[in-house]
């Protein structure tokens, strides 16, 4: 039942406990001690709202960052990795299993010269970091299974 009640909310958080309680066949008071118990747990850490950024503000400015790091002894990659997510413009750090680069950092900007002097003066110069490679975000269609393209896909899935 967690994985049912976490797909729902991924789809939408604001859905009220009654219509929850009812998709899944249980009482409100069940779905909502349900998600309490996924909260105190840690399943769930939050919630947050998906923005379509052109029509809220345009001059928003997100990019992806490949970071070479170098792993540091007893710890690997997650003190840099801590260091990289203290930052506000940081928005997530993933650690990946390609070769061509060790973390991902996805960072939100208020323009192109903002985000290029956080990676410039802030990323790069982290004890350890070897190499950056940033690339900028210059629409998004669908975020966190949510279209954000006023389009409704084609029903057959072709278009």
């Amino acid at each position: 039942m967690n994985k049912k009640i976490v797909k729902i909310l991924q789809q939408n958080a604001r859905i009220s406990d009654a219509a929850l309680g009812e998709m899944l066949g249980i009482s409100a008071e069940e779905a909502a001690a349900e998600i309490e118990k996924l909260e105190k747990s840690g399943i769930i850490k939050g919630y947050s709202v998906i923005v379509d950024d052109e029509l809220y503000d345009n001059s928003t400015v997100y990019a992806t960052i490949e970071l070479k790091v170098t792993p540091q002894r007893d710890c690997g990659f997650d003190d840099i990795a801590k260091t990289i997510m203290m930052y506000d413009e940081v928005e997530s750090v993933s650690l990946m299993s390609s070769g061509a680069y060790d973390l991902a950092v996805e960072v939100k900007g208020s323009n192109l010269k903002d985000v290029a002097l956080f990676v410039s003066e802030r990323l790069s110069t982290i004890d350890g970091v070897l190499s950056t490679a940033t690339h900028f975000i210059l629409k998004k269609y669908k975020e966190k299974g949510i279209f954000i393209d006023k389009e409704e896909p084609d029903e057959r899935g072709l278009g």
